[in-house]
């Protein structure tokens, strides 16, 4: 008795775990979402970029500070005898005037952090795109693996009966080998398939960011969220993508990189002061200190400074003709995923009519044929016709989902639009 307590508490314990495995491996879109928002390398080297520009700032800013050294020497000289020296000290500089040169270097700093936060939103917005786009392939692929066996098994029975009719002498065994051949075509695209769906499932792995690749499964439906029926304001969408904005900090920058670099041409004024003690022997007991005003200025560099004004106006006339192409670019892309987005949401119902006629005409044609009122030839192009539309409306199920994330990553949303 006791042992078999033990084996059912096992057994019980065994379903309990291969039950969570499954429900693990079962991935909602917000589970794809909540993952990719940690896991995804892009993101994650997107975010060091802002990162970067931060502390870049920090590093342009640095210069308002007094600049602070200490120092700690000893040297030793031989001539006739030995002799030792010490010293240390302490040493400052405090930059007082550059024309505004710091001053616009750091305005250009805050616009690179605009920057390389709006490009952050941008990769957002393009890993969305192609998580999306894996999760409805890997979705798509699920079904279609199991429209395939139904429809081998549909082949099978056809086969069973077209055998049965052809040995009692009623069919032809044209029609033999040709139901032989639809279920070796079908046995085939079960196991494309499910090659198909190992493909889809390492690429939805790759887009969740994970190092290594494992069998999963999603759960979805085949709906649609966000129909976006009434044509939109293309003009107020764009304003907002993240690709666009990016280009306008960018623009920002350059415009502030050319007051930097005008500003080289004014004097650059500092105050330096230090203290320090020296001596033979340690530690050191003789002071000295020193207090200065320092001037610098300009006066020949080979055109250097001029260079690098033009070099900086050109990068700002760059930044502007590359935005105003960018703008031009996202409206056009917008009205693009619009009106694609539309045709493929009333694909689906067109669709779907064929597919309701096609399951009647099959299911009609099933009992003539059995009845002997109507040939294979005619029987079998209605069955082909049935295969067709099943996977046609299952194409445009998917492609709806697709138009769908190719338009919210046209408006430039990121994860965190969850639908």
């Amino acid at each position: 008795m006791k042992k078999f307590i033990i084996f059912f508490i096992l057994a019980l314990s065994i379903c309990f775990l291969q039950h969570e495995a499954s429900a693990d491996d079962a991935l909602t879109w917000g589970d794809c979402l909540s993952e990719a928002k940690i896991n995804h390398p892009d993101l994650i080297s997107a975010e060091e970029k802002v990162n970067q520009e931060k502390e870049a700032k920090i590093i342009t800013g640095s210069v308002f500070y007094p600049q602070v050294d200490g120092s700690l020497d000893w040297s030793q000289t031989k001539t006739t005898t030995k002799r030792d020296s010490y010293s240390f000290g302490v040493t400052g500089t405090q930059l007082i005037y550059n024309g505004s040169k710091t001053l616009n270097d750091l305005k250009a700093a805050a616009e690179n952090i605009k920057a390389a936060q709006h490009n952050y939103r941008f990769t957002s917005s393009e890993v969305r795109l192609r998580l999306r786009s894996a999760f409805i392939n890997l979705l798509k692929a699920q079904e279609l693996l199991g429209i395939t066996e139904e429809i081998a098994k549909i082949r099978r029975d056809n086969l069973i009966l077209i055998t049965l009719r052809y040995e009692a002498g009623i069919e032809h065994k044209g029609a033999l080998l040709t139901a032989e051949a639809n279920l070796a075509q079908a046995e085939f695209e079960v196991t494309q398939s499910k090659r198909d769906l190992e493909v889809n499932q390492r690429e939805l792995v790759k887009e969740l960011g994970r190092s290594e690749f494992s069998s999963v499964r999603v759960e979805g439906e085949f709906k649609i969220s966000d129909t976006a029926q009434e044509k939109p304001n293309f003009e107020a969408l764009g304003k907002n993508n993240p690709s666009l904005e990016k280009l306008n900090a960018e623009t920002a920058a350059a415009s502030f990189g050319i007051k930097s670099k005008e500003a080289d041409f004014f004097p650059k004024i500092l105050a330096s002061a230090g203290a320090d003690r020296t001596g033979d022997h340690w530690a050191p007991r003789d002071d000295q200190w020193d207090i200065g005003l320092g001037l610098s200025i300009p006066i020949f560099e080979g055109g250097l400074r001029k260079a690098e004004i033009k070099k900086a106006k050109s990068l700002f006339n760059q930044a502007q003709a590359d935005e105003r192409s960018k703008k031009a670019g996202v409206l056009l892309a917008l009205e693009q995923a619009w009106a694609s987005f539309q045709d493929d949401i009333d694909m689906v119902d067109v669709q779907k009519k064929f597919l309701n006629a096609a399951i009647e005409r099959a299911k009609i044609a099933e009992g003539q044929y059995s009845l002997g009122l109507i040939q294979f030839d005619s029987w079998t192009i209605i069955e082909d016709s049935l295969v067709k539309a099943k996977k046609a409306f299952l194409d445009a199920q998917a492609n709806a989902l697709l138009a769908e994330a190719n338009w919210i990553e046209a408006k430039g949303e990121t994860l965190e639009y969850a639908d």
